[in-house]
């Protein structure tokens, strides 16, 4: 399949590291001039610079900004006016016992988490439908299904993603544009990393604590191993292409088999 986004701009929010900058690179490599996101300059000048290395004459601007908060969300639409597509990425987490998560971590997770992308998609859709076509992905988690009993908080906000995209894509019914969330299983990144570190032998060489990882927290893996991050970024160009005008209102899975269901 040859997917082309020239002439399309995008925004990939969370974007100077992992899962979003490898989104970014793929929309970047399929012809799309995209916008990088982070809370700095200095994170998202470098993520800029080890996109253009990847892709050679890249087209991309540098979004600075807190799209958690609502003058950032306002900020990155002033730099942005319009957008093409839109990738709700930005996410945090952190393991925590459930009796332990207080009323603000709740309330953090729901904003960063969930609140961030619908900011985003009030701002950008409109002229999305007003143009007659467009695309919206939120990237939700396994977790959405299979809530982790060790950050449920976590878990909640990305089942809450699942409601908001299809409601949205119910919103955009007829005009063109599509709205999808993406279930991305168990991937590698920085982040991760440290996260399978807080939970295994700080000890073990990676790819010893990497199966110990899946061994003991995600047996249910029929991949049985991390997913790549350029993994999940091929399913998220491939909606955001005219060849997914079809896909809308869905929970498309990129998660190696986690979750043990045939639908989510």
């Amino acid at each position: 399949m040859h997917l082309d986004l020239s002439g399309k701009t995008a925004l990939v929010t969370g974007s100077t590291q992992g899962i979003g900058l490898a989104i970014a690179t793929g929309l970047a490599r399929a012809g799309a001039r995209v916008a990088v996101n982070g809370r700095s300059d200095k994170t998202v000048d470098a993520a800029i610079d080890e996109l253009r290395g990847q892709v050679d004459g890249a087209e991309v601007v540098a979004a600075a900004a807190d799209v958690a908060t609502p003058e950032g969300a306002e900020r990155v639409a002033g730099l942005l006016p319009e957008v093409d597509i839109l990738v709700n990425n930005l996410g945090i987490f952190e393991p925590t016992p459930a009796l332990e998560i207080d009323d603000e971590q709740w309330r953090r997770y729901f904003e960063v988490n969930v609140l961030a992308g619908i900011r985003l998609t009030r701002i950008y859709l409109p002229g999305m439908m007003a143009r007659g076509g467009g695309r919206i992905q939120y990237i939700a988690s396994d977790s959405a299904v299979v809530t982790p009993t060790e950050m449920i908080h976590y878990g909640m906000s990305k089942t809450a993603l699942l409601a908001v995209s299809r409601g949205f894509a119910k919103e955009a019914a007829g005009s063109g544009v599509t709205v999808n969330s993406v279930l991305a299983g168990p991937t590698h990144t920085a982040g991760v990393e440290e996260f399978v570190y807080q939970l295994v032998d700080k000890d073990l060489p990676w790819e010893q604590a990497q199966r110990a990882f899946m061994r003991e927290y995600r047996p249910q893996s029929l991949l049985q191993r991390l997913i790549e991050p350029e993994e999940i970024a091929n399913m998220v160009v491939y909606l955001a292409s005219p060849l997914a005008s079809a896909t809308t209102g869905g929970a498309v899975r990129v998660d190696g088999g986690y979750i043990d269901a045939i639908l989510p």
